[in-house]
């Protein structure tokens, strides 16, 4: 009997995570040429014309005339794959179109798109021909079957992989049969006896029956539906999952409740939380891993379990109650809840940056393009009366949710939003100067968190690289102009802002306001920062952040109206306390050091010391392989921050570039997701390659720069390096790694 149960359930198990239409994979011979060829620019929302190629599903799916990423009055109606519809008739009815011809294989569009690339490939020369456009906004030419004709006449050079080299013959031939074939997929890998009997595991955890587990496990879902959850006890192989929720309980089928938001009514009194094994590509501009395992289950157990209290009730889904988490969890302990995000900190920032959209939102404009980040203590004294305080102020914290009126009703709501703040930043320092009055808590580095003494998500930084971005754990690269400190309440609205409650098929409206509030949590988390300097110390920096900005923005920064002039009782030494201060962050922190990013070859040390015009030539992000006689390879990476005069606008923001304030950051290995550029250099040339990075006055010179040491898009050497980086990646962080996107790669 117990052997026909267990049958059962793993039958039940393996069924949950595939059906229909979701069953089948691509095979393998076929799946590296689609990975390495295909899914790096076709992956995630950001797919031109919607053509998800992650997944066999998504080519099944077929395109779609229909951007996400676009300015509409109106919210579109979300196209999830494998969310908001199961099967291609589904899809069919809203409005995707096939890229596959059943009755005639090799006339699919898909097939006509590689074969269009071998009879027209790229023309050589240093640059493509203007009649190939690239950009974020290009206009996306999305051929239907009926139109290819017209399309192939007048596009030749569009054919795929889009403005890159094609495939070569064993590439194209491999891909063109299996096309013509019918394009037919293999099954899913079967879970294992060790992971199905880990789902079990943790579907029953996440599923307990007293209000207090259902309160907890609501509030888990909300925070790590964005994860690729991995059972890390099980070694380094295995799939990712995500947690879903299902209309149907553990052992059987998953019928999934597809809603916009994580916290959105899901329509019936009970829900259940289960694990559906991913079934796309790994694609590093939307991956997020996230690891379970006996340690971490007995760690929630303790914060949210094992404590005495009562929850009375769970919380409605009224927009105004679920969008709001200081509303929603005010009975779950906050030190729980702090201390559940700050174990990965890096994972609840990085949220922000990738996501659910795997594009850079449109509240990245408003970070600066290089700072670090710090946490305030769980631990410190008054967190009780923290706790109630926040709970007081939950009226003065609510977030933007949904909006479905036009921009000018969004800016009156900013109004609102910007009275709201100012009560609750009044409130707030009127709270730190009662706590740290006489006799009270000090302001000085023990507020700090220091990660418990080993957790290394205490110290990160923040790279922008214009239209995306990246978190890092330690304090990475030179002293940035600006920094943060983060409290609960504001990692908690970052989250409910930027990932739980960001709707990337919402209307201009809501995205607008999502920008504009970002203003303000920006804001705070610098204002955090400045509060452990001295006084004259906070204004004069203030000052120089915000150099011609509005005074309305600045009125959230260390001004008459939410003064604080309590004193820091760090003993600073130096005339420079930020930097001082920031020197002493990283000697507290456990991994500030980042040895992981550190270069290893001094030549880089100039680059690391200088600013200017000369950087602002450099691409946003570049991969440089150096090249030993000895046959070893180095890899690197060159980040460009861009200098500012202020992040507190959401338009003109080429008015605001300082050029003379742009510098380098070298680091080993990879940061960015979104490559714009490739280098080789011989090991002999380092030091040539870096003077001429040094020597840049023009776009002539970073095209002679380009010419002697970088690869162009239409040469044929860049699929070769593409796949060595991908592979070096993967070999020294299998958990961490993903697919790079090509679709910013440079032409100039």
């Amino acid at each position: 009997m117990k052997i026909l149960a267990r049958c059962i359930l793993s039958l039940a198990a393996l069924l949950s995570t595939c059906f229909s239409f979701a069953d089948s994979d691509y095979p393998p011979e076929v799946k590296t040429i689609i990975e390495q060829r295909c899914m790096v620019c076709h992956g995630c929302y950001d797919a031109p014309c919607q053509l998800k190629l992650d997944a066999w599903a998504g080519m099944q799916r077929g395109a779609s005339k229909e951007q996400v990423y676009a300015t509409r009055l109106d919210a579109a109606p979300p196209t999830r794959l494998f969310e908001d519809a199961q099967t291609v008739e589904q899809w069919r009815s809203m409005g995707f179109y096939p890229m596959l011809n059943d009755e005639a294989p090799d006339q699919g569009v898909l097939a006509r798109m590689l074969a269009l690339k071998q009879q027209h490939p790229l023309p050589e020369g240093d640059t493509l021909p203007d009649s190939i456009t690239l950009g974020l906004d290009r206009e996306q030419q999305c051929a239907k079957p009926e139109e290819f004709d017209t399309f192939a006449a007048n596009n030749p050079l569009w054919g795929m992989p889009y403005g890159l080299p094609g495939l070569n013959k064993q590439e194209h031939a491999t891909l063109t049969n299996w096309l013509k074939q019918g394009a037919h997929g293999v099954p899913l890998a079967s879970p294992t006896d060790a992971q199905i009997d880990a789902v079990q595991r943790w579907e029953a955890f996440f599923n307990g029956k007293s209000l207090k587990e259902q309160l907890m496990s609501r509030y888990m879902f909300e925070h790590l539906f964005i994860g690729a959850l991995y059972f890390s006890d099980l070694g380094e192989g295995g799939p990712y999952y995500n947690i879903v929720r299902s209309r149907t309980p553990p052992g059987e089928p998953i019928d999934i409740i597809a809603t916009r938001r994580p916290y959105d009514d899901p329509g019936q009194d009970t829900v259940y939380y289960r694990l559906q094994m991913l079934r796309s590509a790994v694609l590093d501009k939307r991956h997020m891993p996230y690891a379970l395992n006996a340690a971490r289950m007995q760690r929630w157990q303790s914060l949210f379990l094992d404590p005495e209290y009562e929850v009375t009730a769970l919380p409605s889904y009224v927009k105004e109650v679920a969008a709001n988490p200081f509303v929603t969890f005010r009975e779950l302990p906050q030190t729980a809840r702090y201390k559940f995000m700050l174990d990965e900190a890096q994972f609840t920032i990085m949220g922000f940056i990738k996501g659910p959209v795997c594009r850079g939102q449109v509240a990245l404009n408003v970070i600066d393009d290089h700072f670090w980040v710090a946490f305030l203590s769980p631990d410190r004294a008054a967190v009780q009366e923290n706790a109630e305080f926040l709970a007081a102020q939950s009226k003065h914290l609510r977030l933007p949710a949904d909006n479905q009126n036009g921009a000018l009703v969004s800016m009156v709501e900013w109004r609102g939003y910007s009275r709201e703040q100012l009560k609750y930043l009044k409130a707030k320092f009127d709270y730190i100067e009662r706590m740290t009055g006489p006799g009270g808590t000090p302001v000085n580095l023990e507020l700090i968190w220091d990660g418990e003494g080993q957790n290394d998500n205490a110290a990160l930084t923040v790279f922008r690289h214009e239209n995306s971005a990246s978190v890092v754990k330690g304090f990475v690269g030179q002293q940035p102009k600006t920094a943060w400190v983060i409290d609960y309440s504001l990692l908690e609205r970052i989250h409910y802002l930027l990932v739980a409650g960001f709707d990337i098929f919402g209307n201009v409206a809501h995205q607008l306001e999502t920008r504009l509030y970002m203003d303000f949590l920006r804001m705070e988390g610098e204002q955090n920062f400045l509060f452990f300097l001295p006084p004259n110390e906070r204004v004069q920096l203030r000052d120089f952040w915000y150099r011609e900005a509005e005074k309305e923005a600045m009125q959230y920064v260390m001004t008459d109206s939410v003064a604080f002039d309590r004193t820091s009782d760090i003993q600073f030494t130096t005339d420079d306390p930020k930097a001082e201060f920031l020197g002493m962050l990283q000697q507290r922190l456990p991994g500030a050091a980042a040895e992981r990013f550190q270069p290893v070859d001094p030549q880089f040390d100039k680059l690391l010391t200088l600013q200017g015009p000369p950087f602002s030539l450099m691409p946003e992000v570049s991969f440089l392989q150096v090249m030993g006689s000895d046959g070893a390879e180095r890899f690197y990476t060159i980040v460009h921050n861009d200098g500012y005069e202020n992040n507190a606008q959401v338009f003109r923001e080429e008015q605001r570039r300082i050029p003379e304030e742009d510098y380098l950051t070298v680091v080993n290995g990879f940061i960015g997701s979104y490559p714009n550029a490739f280098f080789q250099v011989p090991e002999s040339e380092l030091g040539n390659f870096v003077s001429m990075i040094e020597s840049l006055r023009s776009d002539v010179d970073y095209a002679t720069l380009v010419s002697t040491y970088g690869i162009r898009r239409n040469q044929a050497a860049f699929w070769p390096m593409s796949d060595k980086l991908y592979r070096h990646y993967k070999e020294a962080f299998p958990r961490e790694a993903g697919l790079f996107d090509v679709n910013r790669y440079e032409n100039r």
